[in-house]
Order: structure tokens, then sequence, then C-alpha cells
């Protein structure tokens, strides 16, 4: 049974980085337990990391004022939610949480320039990714902060998109 988790949730993992947001979407619009298996295979790998990279979002915040607006794309169990003081909006395919607004990361409804902090935590998944990046710069306050963690091998070439983040407006602030 753990193996084919483990299929099942390599096999899910490769259609959501292989294909766009809206094929997403429409996976698990019609499919909503293999969200639910997909995160029970996530969960079981990050608990073998050293570290949560949600964990390190959390501490960020956790040093900033409390009155920063946060968006979560991809938010999952809304751990960030529930980790911090600030406002989260919190965005994902399917509720795993209350919390959990369900939308397209690509058409979240959000008004333009509502947050202070823009977070993609082990979430920047589709083919369509410039929209993505798109609508979180539209979301985000001027001099707002963008967050991505994301495991390297997600990007065939790491300074290709540092680069395509510039293009977006973004600045790199470290990495």
């Amino acid at each position: 049974e753990e193996r084919l988790l483990g299929a099942r949730f390599r096999y899910l993992n490769q259609q959501l980085y292989t294909g766009s947001s809206q094929d997403a979407a429409r996976l698990f619009r019609a499919d909503p337990a293999a969200f639910h298996l997909y995160h029970r295979g996530f969960e079981r790998q990050v608990r073998r990391w050293p570290e949560r990279p949600v964990q390190r979002i959390v501490r960020y915040l956790r040093r900033r004022p409390a009155s920063l607006v946060v968006a979560d794309f991809g938010c999952g169990d809304c751990t960030l939610a529930a980790s911090v003081k600030n406002k989260v909006h919190c965005f994902d395919l399917v509720p795993l949480s209350p919390r959990v607004t369900v939308c397209d990361m690509a058409k979240v409804p959000l008004a333009a320039e509502s947050v202070d902090v823009a977070v993609f935590c082990l979430a920047l998944m589709g083919t369509n990714l410039q929209e993505i990046l798109g609508e979180a710069n539209r979301v985000l306050k001027l001099g707002g902060t963008l967050m991505v963690a994301e495991v390297a091998s997600r990007f065939e070439d790491t300074r290709a998109f540092l680069k395509a983040m510039t293009q977006l407006g973004f600045k790199t602030v470290s990495k």
C-alpha cells in the first residue's frame, strides 16, 4: 500500500508539473480524492526532510509586523495561516481546510495590490508559470515580497528562472 501511495504521488506530481494550472484544477475537480492522496504522499515525503520550507516562511513572517497581509498560493492544509498572526488568504485547488478558497492559482479572487507577501511554498506548479507569477505580481502591493520555496530540481535552469522573475518586475533579495 505504501509503494502504491508513493507511485500515485509521483504520478500526480508529474501531472501537476507538466500540465497547466487549468489542467490541475480540472484533474482535482474530476477526482477530489486524488488531491487528498497527493497530499498524503507529499506529507510522507517532507517528513524525511531536515527542514520543512513552510517553517522557514513562518519564522520570516513572525519577525515581521502582524499587520502584513499574506496570500498563500497552493496552501495545502493552511499550515502557514495556522502558524502566524497575519491575515492569510489561503488558495488551493481543493479545500483541505475551511480556510481555503478554491481557485486556479492564475486567477485568485483578490483585488490588485491588496497583499504585502505572496507565498508559493512547494506549490509553484504548472506549465503556465508566467501567468501564475503574474497573478502574484498583480495582487502584491508595490514593494511587496514574493517568497518562493521550491526544490531545485523543479527548474531546468535556475538562472533562467531568476532572470524571468526579474523580467516580471521582481528583484532577488536572497536565494
